[in-house]
């Protein structure tokens, strides 16, 4: 008995000290944040599929930090203050990313010295233009442009156009409840573009969804997408 009266007081000093070492712990304070942008305009995305990777050379082992793209194109990453490179991972996105010169190519060099706003300016393969969305008793109608950007020997072709609609407003290929495509081969006029999507039975009932367009390019993975906006029926 008298070894466990000893004990508990020593454990208990010892998870003191730890719990010390916990609160003297440098947290980061800085916020990094921005959108991905072409010409100065957000490029909508899907939620938590495109992703920018930070580095901090000079750390040892080198690790990237993820920040997650919001469905709007912006950004946000809480950090030390330092030196950072952001870059896109190879392959993501629905734009190919700018070479400012041959030493930095597609990377941009950030100082972070306190809470920082930086955009990353792009190129997509084409931008959805005046999207307008219309909502009938059992449906959603969308009309839309669209304006192909890189138009040389990278340029790519449209694999289809999807209207998605959702309860909420988190709006992609994962969350929706009911979704209509266009093959990009039945698309006649880039600047005459609808496509109609049926409302479901919603549950509980609604009388409007949240709804935005979104554009799949040939040997793309990730589409670009219109903004959401809230659709009444």
């Amino acid at each position: 008995m008298k070894i466990r009266f000893h004990f508990i007081p020593l454990l208990a000093l010892l998870v003191l000290v730890a719990s010390c070492g916990k609160d003297n712990f440098t947290e980061p304070k800085s916020t990094l944040s921005g959108q991905i942008v072409y010409k100065g305009e957000p490029i909508g995305v899907e939620y938590n599929q495109v992703r920018l990777q930070l580095w901090q050379p000079g750390f040892g082992k080198l690790a990237a930090i993820d920040a997650q793209v919001d469905q709007d194109g912006s950004y946000s990453a809480l950090l030390f203050n330092g030196k950072y490179k952001m870059v896109v991972p190879k392959g993501r996105g629905p734009f190919k990313t700018l070479e400012k010169d041959a030493a930095a190519k597609d990377t941009l060099f950030v100082t972070l010295e306190g809470n920082q706003q930086v955009d990353l300016e792009v190129m997509p393969y084409y931008m959805i233009r005046t999207p307008q969305f219309a909502g009938a008793e059992n449906k959603v109608t969308a009309t839309l442009k669209l304006e192909k950007i890189i138009t040389d020997a990278s340029a790519k072709g449209i694999e289809r156009v999807s209207l998605f609609i959702n309860k909420t407003e988190f709006v992609s290929r994962a969350t929706n409840v009911s979704v209509t495509d266009i093959a990009g081969a039945d698309i006649k006029n880039l600047n005459a573009i609808t496509v109609e999507t049926e409302i479901p039975a919603l549950v509980p009932t609604q009388k409007y969804v949240f709804a935005r367009v979104g554009v799949k390019i040939k040997d793309v993975e990730d589409m670009i997408f219109s903004p959401v906006q809230k659709v009444e029926f």
